[in-house]
């Protein structure tokens, strides 16, 4: 007896999942997390609020790194340019100075994300479970916000020490004449941009039971979707009092990615 062959078109394998394209995504999912402001506008606007504390405090910071920049520069160029002629002395100290600006802006976006996330823990958990019941929730636990909240500020100041350490060869690149001055901004964008995914995807896979070290790995399976939310956050987070309206945003589009490495419906 000959063999049946089966009627109609072969099964199609689905689509393969291109680094492009998760990148793509990764902007995307931040895109919908501004559109949760449509959404839920009154929860998000609730985020406002300790965002805006947490930049008034790095405003402060900032605005007395630059009152003293000028000496700082001025005391690291001492170490390398002592005896230089007055022109190079002076070049080296406008370089000097560009470094740790490009060094403290990069700091200060993460710093600031991890200070946002502590000081207003109650506020995006509640945003984070309202967008979670929204899209049909999921089978994990959920404990109360101040129970997550040690684990969740544990792991921004580890996020934040990390953050610290790559900012000494950042710094360092940034201290390159002419080359350091474009490659520093571009690695920071980088390296600070999967910080933020690692820090902002922290209360949905907290409530998930998944941890820092795994949250990690998780990620690191999806860098190209990772690396395609945080970049742009850590982009707009440069732009003044921008950050006050990104971050609420950005912890909604967290959600969203976490929900989707996860496998879960995100519409």
């Amino acid at each position: 007896m000959s063999a049946v062959t089966p009627s109609g078109p072969p099964p199609t394998a689905p689509p393969r999942r291109t680094a492009g394209s998760e990148f793509l995504w990764g902007v995307r999912l931040l895109g919908r997390g501004f559109g949760m402001y449509g959404k839920h506008p009154g929860l998000l606007l609730l985020g406002l609020v300790p965002a805006a504390i947490a930049f008034a405090v790095m405003l402060a910071a900032f605005v007395v790194l630059l009152v003293f920049l000028g000496d700082l520069g001025e005391w690291v160029a001492g170490w390398f340019a002592d005896g230089w002629s007055a022109d190079a002395r002076t070049a080296a100290e406008i370089v000097v100075q560009a470094a740790i600006v490009i060094g403290a802006l990069w700091l200060f976006v993460v710093t600031y994300t991890a200070l946002t996330l502590i000081i207003g823990d109650p506020f995006y958990e509640k945003i984070s479970e309202r967008i979670e019941h929204r899209l049909g929730g999921g089978d994990y636990p959920e404990l109360p916000w101040h129970r997550t909240l040690p684990r969740n500020a544990a792991d921004s100041i580890r996020v934040v020490g990390t953050q610290v350490v790559l900012a000494i060869p950042v710094l360092l690149l940034g201290l390159v004449p002419f080359v350091g001055q474009v490659l520093a901004p571009v690695l920071g964008l980088v390296i600070g941009g999967w910080l933020l995914s690692v820090d902002l995807t922290g209360i949905p896979f907290n409530r998930r039971g998944t941890f820092l070290k795994e949250r990690r790995r998780v990620l690191r399976r999806h860098r190209a979707l990772a690396l395609g939310f945080g970049i742009p956050v850590a982009a707009l987070s440069l732009i003044p009092f921008a950050n006050v309206v990104v971050i609420p945003a950005a912890i909604a589009g967290g959600t969203l990615l976490t929900r989707r490495v996860h496998g879960q419906p995100i519409d």
